[in-house]
């Protein structure tokens, strides 16, 4: 039944204009389901049936409501979108509603923030409430099925789900046990120890996991490979050149964005460009990097996006 989107009332469904209002009623255009690579995080208190044994409802929803925005918060820091809580259980997706190139890595700092708050907030929580949680968690990527992100539909379903959740499960307290995928997409940036491969519930063959060990900082995932040489995009070079000399002749500073999907080659077009200016007599190169990115700067830097300034480049 179409509603109102100015006043609310619910029409017939021949209706083309509202018979409260007279507004137009605009169509509702189906949800479209689509099929993405993400990855998702499973966290999970254990020991959760004894701490309500110990802790009235009260004082046991507290500790878990504290322990929830802690959690909430390490995910969100990281661009991941926390579907749903189960239980004391944490779900987390990253790649819905914007995929990111570096998603895998995202959420393995996000996994590894989470381990590193709750350590924190264990000394508030022992001294208001003489408990202290522990927590694993399982981190996996791989091909799911998505709703409508316009549309507010974050489900998503598929096998890299699952597994998500059993490593979760076989993971030690404290530990953070991440799948294949998600170790081959971060493989420069993290420090893990292998495990022998899991019998996870539901899969026919065993499963090779990861215990997360360490995360190096200001260290890509997958560092990328420039040996090959840079084919096309003559006319973005170009309008990047122009817009060097127009701001050497003017002396004035130009700022230059560069937007596009993830992995079309922002970043190997900035460095090309970068490459062919002679530091010593035509600018000097100054660069910065921000691997963790919240709030509307994480939204523009989720698109791809590489900035450059007269005298003064921003990558």
């Amino acid at each position: 039944m179409p509603v109102c989107a100015t006043c609310g009332q619910e029409n017939p469904e021949i209706a083309r204009f509202c018979l409260r209002c007279g507004a137009a009623l605009e169509a509702v255009a189906p949800t479209r389901e689509v099929r993405k690579t993400v990855t998702v995080v499973f966290a999970d208190v254990t020991g959760s049936t004894k701490l309500g044994e110990r802790l009235d409802p009260e004082s046991l929803r507290r500790v878990m409501g504290r322990y929830f925005a802690e959690m909430k918060g390490a995910l969100e820091r990281h661009g991941g979108t926390v579907e749903k809580f189960i239980g004391d259980a944490v779900m987390a997706v990253f790649g819905i509603p914007m995929l990111h190139e570096d998603d895998a890595l995202r959420a393995v700092r996000a996994a590894a923030e989470m381990r590193d708050r709750l350590v924190q907030l264990n000394d508030e929580l022992e001294r208001d409430w003489g408990v202290r949680l522990l927590a694993r968690i399982g981190v996996n990527t791989g091909e799911v099925v998505a709703g409508d992100a316009s549309a507010g539909q974050t489900l998503v379903t598929g096998d890299a789900v699952n597994v998500a959740a059993r490593l979760e499960q076989a993971a030690q307290p404290g530990d953070i046990l991440i799948g294949a995928n998600t170790r081959q997409l971060t493989r420069d940036a993290v420090d893990v120890e292998s495990i022998d491969p899991l019998t996870l519930k539901g899969k026919e063959e065993p499963v090779s996991a990861f215990r997360l060990l360490d995360i190096r900082p200001d260290v890509e995932g997958v560092v990328r490979r420039l040996d090959s040489p840079m084919v096309g995009r003559e006319r973005q070079r170009a309008a990047l050149a122009n817009a060097f000399e127009a701001a050497v002749a003017e002396s004035s500073c130009h700022l230059f964005t560069v937007l596009g999907a993830a992995g079309v080659g922002k970043s190997r077009l900035v460095r090309e460009f970068l490459s062919s200016l002679r530091p010593e007599t035509d600018a000097r190169i100054l660069r910065g990097r921000c691997p963790r990115l919240w709030g509307g700067h994480h939204l523009l830097a989720g698109e791809g996006s590489d900035h450059a300034g007269s005298g003064h480049w921003r990558q």
